[in-house]
């Protein structure tokens, strides 16, 4: 760690029970950084690929192979210079920014161990990338930022696993829509920052039924969970946007799926700031986790 921000983060971790699965997973991503640094993007790199995570909240951090599979990933790409992040969790209009001076993270979730709400992710100073992303906007939109608001889980909590020493700038954007076309729009316009060095994630959960999960057995998965992460595979693949942009009436396993469309929507963002949007995408991450798909990629 190398900023004051980032210590700060280091210190709360330092509570995490020892017998918890993400101190395990902190001890392996430090060895795995001392054993071999994480080498920072250089443009040499070319542009970082942009991804659409499925975040899943704090239980992610409770299941080791998941965490590892978000930290390989993360190791597996150039250590971005910043990242901006785009999260189900802040639906607002305008489109607007966290505060780029690392303020109070948003604990937006109940019911969890108290140690969740005591996690830090302290990290250093946006205002480079603030600007940046607000150049970007049409001319006459001004981009707002919102200077008491940190990170909201959707944003933290998966970055907490894969960049865990904090010590990246990290912005937040606001989903000011979920109109298909208009966030693929948006996508396009944060595409140039990839050139540069920033990581432009989508962060959502590929399928977010909650109100319809058997919490008394969570290692069920449901048809609608399946039939719907089974689709939208194959019109990824596909490249298939008319389809994925029709995912309300189109698509398998709706409305249970997504009652509410804000997990599903980021993924557009994603693929407006991809070189091709109808480039078939990586997949990265796959499976379940409590019955939901937790599927992830990335696009070039």
């Amino acid at each position: 760690m190398n900023n004051q921000a980032s210590s700060t983060t280091a210190i709360a971790d330092a509570q995490i029970r020892p017998e918890h699965p993400f101190a395990a997973h902190l001890e392996r991503a430090r060895a795995a950084e001392s054993a071999a640094p994480h080498q920072v993007w250089t443009s040499e790199d070319g542009a970082l690929p942009a991804l659409y995570i499925s975040h899943g909240a704090p239980p992610l951090f409770e299941h080791p192979l998941w965490m590892t599979e978000f930290h390989t990933w993360a190791r597996n790409l150039p250590k971005p210079r910043a990242i901006l992040i785009v999260s189900a969790h802040w639906e607002s209009a305008p489109l607007s920014i966290t505060s780029v001076t690392p303020t109070e993270l948003v604990y937006d979730f109940g019911g969890f161990h108290p140690m969740y709400f005591k996690m830090r992710y302290d990290t250093p100073d946006a205002t480079d990338l603030g600007r940046a992303v607000a150049s970007l906007m049409p001319d006459g939109q001004q981009l707002h930022e919102h200077r008491s608001r940190g990170l909201d889980h959707g944003a933290w909590v998966p970055l907490k696993v894969m960049y865990p020493d904090a010590d990246i700038p990290v912005l937040q954007l606001s989903l000011p829509t979920h109109d298909s076309a208009a966030l693929l729009k948006i996508g396009e316009r944060l595409k140039v920052l990839r050139e540069s060095g920033v990581l432009v994630i989508g962060s959502g959960y590929m399928t977010h039924g909650l109100p319809y999960l058997d919490w008394s057995k969570p290692d069920v998965v449901p048809g609608w969970s399946s039939e719907f992460d089974l689709w939208a595979a194959q019109a990824l693949a596909s490249g298939d946007l008319d389809e994925l942009a029709k995912f309300r009436t189109s698509a398998p396993g709706m409305p249970y799926a997504h009652p509410t469309v804000e997990h599903f929507t980021p993924l557009f963002v994603t693929l407006g700031a991809a070189a091709d949007p109808t480039a078939a995408p990586t997949t990265t991450i796959d499976g379940y986790a409590m019955g939901l798909a937790k599927r992830s990629f990335q696009v070039a």
